[in-house]
């Protein structure tokens, strides 16, 4: 089924049912209040998210047709390895592509909106930047397609990613045992956007967990640790497009404010920890948060 069916018939009534049974849970059972607030900035900042879903296949498209018309081999789809040699491939190039999200300030710039909710809950998982196809997200799966991989199998295997991360965006479930040596899990994610120190830069995985723990990336949920959501310096503000473009902003007063190219390029496109120390002119960007400066993620 292609991805924007998909969405329509099985995603939308889903993440429906799913947020009416959390709202459900948080006003009759846990007896809390439920982020209101929160949801409905994630609402208004997917709708300006939604063009996004368009046009980046369309930009996108032709380079991923050209590099697999020129691929050094053909992945079979009709076989159990040649699915799960594609199921692989996209969790590693997702993986790397999430990780560079956080460490490399120009990626960071979009993906910062992802991490401003101050309260995990699935409508949160909805809340995408929209200039992901300037952030060169896309960049990550290029090697895929000159390597043999169906652009278009590519494309919906990312989709089944991206849905599956959505039932992780919440606290109602906790540990699920053995699942959690090999699967992304909610308890996983919290820690993912979590700002407190211990769990910083932390569980990038999509579907799977197996890359952080390959490459030292792991932390597990801990109960005297508290999650904290939200970001270490808070946006401040509830307009959808400041949060969508906020650290653009800030980039870009940090750049105009770098005393040679070399600052500058460092700015733009190192860690994201790099402007608060605003070697420019000495005033920080509040939109940087702790959790971009890795932790142990090396």
């Amino acid at each position: 089924m292609h991805p924007h069916h998909l969405l329509r018939h099985w995603f939308y009534p889903a993440a429906l049912g799913a947020v009416l049974i959390e709202v459900t849970w948080y006003l009759l059972i846990s007896k809390r209040s439920y982020p209101w607030r929160d949801m409905a900035i994630s609402i208004g900042i997917y709708v300006l998210h939604m063009p996004v879903r368009w046009v980046t296949p369309v930009l996108v498209g032709p380079l991923a047709l050209f590099l697999w018309s020129h691929r050094l081999a053909t992945i079979p789809f009709n076989t159990a390895w040649g699915l799960m040699l594609l199921f692989l491939a996209v969790e590693f190039a997702y993986y790397w592509m999430h990780r560079c999200g956080h460490q490399i300030r120009w990626m960071w710039a979009t993906h910062v909106v992802h991490h401003s909710p101050e309260h995990i809950h699935f409508a949160s998982a909805v809340r995408l930047g929209v200039t992901e196809f300037l952030s060169g997200n896309w960049l990550f799966y290029l090697p895929l397609y000159l390597l043999g991989f169906n652009p278009f199998a590519v494309a919906a295997t990312l989709s089944i990613n991206l849905f599956y991360q959505f039932w992780l965006h919440t606290d109602l479930v906790g540990r699920l045992g053995p699942l959690e040596w090999v699967f992304n899990t909610p308890s996983h994610h919290r820690v993912h956007h979590a700002s407190n120190a211990e769990y910083l830069d932390r569980n990038y995985g999509g579907i799977l967990i197996i890359w952080d723990r390959l490459f030292g990336t792991f932390a597990q949920e801990q109960p005297h640790a508290p999650i904290t959501y939200g970001l270490a310096h808070p946006i401040g503000s509830r307009n959808p497009f400041k949060i969508a473009f906020h650290e653009w902003s800030a980039m870009a007063g940090d750049a105009m404010r770098a005393r040679s190219w070399r600052e500058r390029l460092a700015l733009l496109f190192g860690r994201p920890r790099a402007s608060l120390t605003n070697l420019a002119s000495g005033a920080t960007s509040t939109a940087l948060p702790v959790e971009a400066v890795p932790a142990a993620a090396e």
